[in-house]
């Protein structure tokens, strides 16, 4: 029996790769020569703009080997990639920039950026709107859905894709810069024993009843941390004040109260960067496209 079967792996791994087998084009196979195309107006603005300053790429073309192979996803309307990149850059960049300087952005920001037209959906009915892979990547989905003020069809219900995109993104450099330079432990410890995997079975109101700023902020201490990070930023001063003296349990009030001190603390101490003013900067950027 040991023989047949020594006989059959020879058979198969002589059929299996012959020299002379003829692999036809290789060149019309994405990646490896068949996918080049001319210089665009989009790919010297993103090479200008981004590329050369801070050694950024953008891929907007289409790639589904980049993306998750068992999502249904669509690729970004090309008329988007200008106006989403320009206002990341404006609304995110240089605020960064204004506060910890321009060599601060250089080391941290994620060097490649692939864009995706349309959301991808997670078998729980939950959204991913953007994913950050070892502080190098960052995937932004819903793209087709982002409209601000001055571009066609723009109503200011489209507010809510705008600073969700700038959410995502706050949250995104968040996991940056803690998975750099870990956050205080006593941050974990303010709503230890309240984190749970069904966090998408409550709702935002419940949550900051529990002293979450959003339901995700459930999910982990990590997780939390930078919902904080990208709440205080995206919804402002003012925002962020709503919500919480908006909350009746004082108990939930104070828990939301410490992370804020931890993380202003963190960007002070770690980053030498003043929260509150970087707040400001990022909400009136966003101001300046929905109003």
């Amino acid at each position: 029996m040991r023989s047949i079967n020594i006989y059959l792996c020879i058979i198969l791994l002589t059929v299996a790769c012959k020299k002379e087998d003829d692999l036809g084009d290789v060149s019309t196979i994405p990646g490896l020569g068949g996918d080049t195309w001319a210089a665009t107006a989009i790919d010297n603005w993103i090479r200008d703009t981004l590329t050369v300053p801070y050694n950024v790429a953008a891929k907007y073309k289409w790639d589904q080997g980049e993306l998750d192979f068992d999502k249904t996803l669509t690729p970004p309307d090309e008329a988007k990639i200008i106006p989403v990149l320009s206002s990341i850059k404006k609304v995110w960049i240089d605020n960064y920039v204004a506060e910890a300087g321009k060599t601060f952005m250089q080391k941290y920001i994620p060097k490649f950026f692939v864009l995706v037209g349309s959301a991808n959906w997670n078998i729980d009915g939950t959204i991913t709107l953007g994913t950050a892979e070892g502080g190098r990547r960052i995937a932004l989905y819903v793209l087709n859905d982002f409209r601000t003020k001055g571009m066609t069809g723009y109503v200011p219900a489209d507010s809510t894709n705008v600073i969700m995109m700038f959410h995502t993104i706050e949250h995104e450099f968040g996991h940056i810069l803690h998975q750099t330079v870990m956050y205080p432990e006593d941050y974990k410890r303010i709503s230890v024993g309240d984190y749970t995997s069904n966090w998408n079975n409550t709702t935002d109101a419940e949550a900051n009843a529990k002293g979450f700023i959003t339901a995700y902020s459930q999910s982990s201490p990590d997780e939390d941390f930078v919902e904080m990070i990208s709440m205080m930023l995206s919804q402002g001063k003012a925002g962020y004040e709503a919500i919480v003296n908006g909350i009746s349990n004082a108990t939930a009030r104070n828990k939301l109260r410490q992370k804020e001190v931890i993380v202003v603390n963190y960007f002070k101490d770690v980053w030498g960067i003043n929260f509150y003013s970087l707040q400001t900067r990022t909400r009136n950027s966003i101001n300046a496209l929905i109003k």
